[in-house]
């Protein structure tokens, strides 16, 4: 009921229920009423996920905010930040395939679905939940636009649509929509159920199939299309501006994150042992 009065994003919902789920069984394990939940008990829980586990310092950090939402909202209980602190992170920059590795990827897809789907990742620069959300009504070709509706942080917003992607939708649409009686506020890419949209996981798992049939860095996931999307406009020279509206950045902090992962020769940055005259 509070996700749905707060409007809170799908992915934003599943991610923070899963996570208390595995909580909650993790404390049943320790033979832990639930209501009886205490400081302790969540620290032997994030310690475990870090010994044990193994897990990121920012993954355990999700699953914090998931008990802490789990443990005030529901529980009523009172939150204490000096007993559990957020986990110190250092900065990693993701990994970047070339455009000739994206065009690679792109180009061995055979599926029509799968296809548009990664289209939209690399071209329009949405993350995967915004893929497997849209609507029909969201593609407009006209504008050459795609509307993104309720993303991460509660907000809309407006993307490019290439010409290649679009050329990819209409063929999609022929083979998989026309005739079924699609209505524009249908999901654009279909669940098993029609009611519902596809999952991200296949989305994902996509990505990954792909990327082990090319044998290419296991770190490539779908989401590092909107990376290339972003690191490749930037050495197109496109205002950061322009690249935050697009990729619905809240800061421009994160937008210039990218500037570490261009190409700086494309950028036509030379290193100074290349520009020194070495004229005696």
């Amino acid at each position: 009921m509070y996700f749905e009065l707060r409007g809170t994003p799908e992915s934003s919902r599943e991610s923070y229920l899963r996570r208390i789920a595995a909580f909650a069984k993790y404390m049943q394990e320790q033979c832990v009423n639930i209501g009886d939940i205490n400081i302790h008990d969540i620290q032997k829980y994030l310690l475990h996920l870090k010994k044990e586990r193994a897990l990121s310092p920012g993954t355990i950090n999700n699953h914090r905010s998931a008990i802490k939402f789990f443990y005030t909202g529901i529980l009523k209980q009172e939150w204490d930040d000096v007993s559990i602190p957020r986990m110190k992170t250092s900065r990693t920059f993701p990994v970047v395939p070339t455009r000739q590795k994206v065009r690679l990827i792109i180009d061995s897809v055979a599926n029509l679905k799968h296809k548009a789907m990664l289209s939209l990742l690399y071209g329009s620069g949405l993350r995967v939940s915004e893929v497997a959300s849209l609507r029909i009504r969201d593609i407009n070709s006209e504008n050459m636009t795609v509307r993104v509706e309720n993303a991460k942080h509660d907000t809309n917003r407006y993307t490019i649509l290439s010409v290649e992607t679009l050329d990819t939708l209409r063929k999609y649409f022929v083979a998989y929509l026309s005739g079924k009686g699609s209505k524009p506020d249908d999901w654009l890419f279909r669940g098993n159920k029609p009611a519902h949209h596809i999952n991200v996981k296949t989305i994902k798992n996509t990505l990954i199939k792909l990327r082990i049939k090319l044998q290419l860095d296991d770190r490539i996931t779908a989401h590092t299309l909107r990376h290339c999307f972003a690191t490749h406009l930037m050495e197109d020279g496109v205002a950061i501006g322009i690249i935050m509206e697009l990729l619905g950045h809240k800061s421009i902090k994160t937008t210039m994150t990218y500037l570490h992962l261009t190409s700086k020769s494309l950028m036509g940055i030379k290193s100074p042992l290349d520009t020194h005259d070495h004229t005696p």
